[in-house]
Parts: C-alpha cells; sequence; structure tokens
C-alpha cells in the first residue's frame, strides 16, 4: 500500500513539473505606438504616421487600422502595403520594428464619399505580430480633423 501511495504521488509530481515547463516558455514583448498628422481639405483626408516599438522586444511586422467616420470612395489609390478593409477602414503594414526604434513614415491620402465639416480617424493597432503589448493605453487613438486644412498632431 506505501508503494502505491509513493507511484501515484510521482506521477502527480511529474505532471505538475511538465505543466510548469510549458508555462514558463517566455512570450516576446513589444510596446507599438503610432504617431503624426492628419489634414483635410474638401474630400481629401492625408494621414501621416510613422510606427514606434519601445520594446523590449522587437516587432517583425505589425498592421494599424484607420478608420474614418464616414465612407471612402471607391477605387481608393492606396499605398502598397495598405488595402481596403470595409467602406471606412484601411489596414496598413507597418514592416519590421526593432526595440526602441522607430519605422519609416507611412503617408496614406483618401478621399470620402461626401464633404462634411469634420471628420474622426481612428487609429489602432489591428495586428502586432506574435508579441504581446502589456501597455494597450498607447495603441488606439482618434483624431478629429476640420476641413480647414489645417494639420493635426497625434
Amino acid at each position: 500500500m506505501r508503494m502505491r501511495t509513493w507511484v501515484a504521488a510521482g506521477v502527480c509530481a511529474g505532471a505538475v513539473l511538465t505543466q510548469e515547463s510549458a508555462v514558463a516558455a517566455p512570450v516576446p514583448e513589444a510596446d507599438l505606438s503610432f504617431h503624426g498628422t492628419v489634414v483635410m481639405n474638401g474630400d481629401q483626408v492625408e494621414v501621416r504616421l510613422t510606427p514606434r516599438n519601445d520594446g523590449p522586444g522587437a516587432i517583425t511586422d505589425a498592421t494599424v487600422r484607420l478608420r474614418w467616420s464616414v465612407p471612402l470612395v471607391d477605387p481608393q489609390s492606396l499605398p502598397a502595403r495598405c488595402l481596403r478593409e470595409d467602406e471606412r477602414t484601411v489596414l496598413c503594414a507597418t514592416g519590421a520594428l526593432a526595440a526602441e526604434a522607430t519605422g519609416d513614415q507611412l503617408r496614406v491620402p483618401v478621399r470620402l464619399r461626401e464633404l462634411p465639416p469634420e471628420v474622426e480617424v481612428r487609429l489602432e493597432t489591428a495586428w502586432s505580430g506574435d508579441v504581446v503589448d502589456k501597455d494597450r493605453s498607447n495603441d488606439s487613438l482618434t483624431v478629429l480633423v476640420l476641413a480647414t486644412g489645417d494639420t493635426y498632431a497625434f
């Protein structure tokens, strides 16, 4: 009877060690943010954004989602690394970003279906590769842009 108790305890201990080993695998971390400007002239809006990775790990690629409060015209002439998600949304790849590094500026000009006096542009991280971003406070922002030709920074 003592033998059975010892064997059962050994099997349980082995199972616990296996589970702990699987959980202990490190998960890469990064902190992705976007900075730039937006300007609106008539039915044209241009977003210029620069991705930044505050680390600690590198990002192989990421995707930023740009969503306008009004529909965009069809078709749009978008940069090569951007595509339409729906009538108001564009997705753009940032490219690889080393830790503590700034990426290349991305220029996204679009045309709106209507001529509103203002438009909101929401920018957010849609995908950040295989890394975890523990600081989600800087992953999304909304910029109100008036149709005055003034440049708004974010």
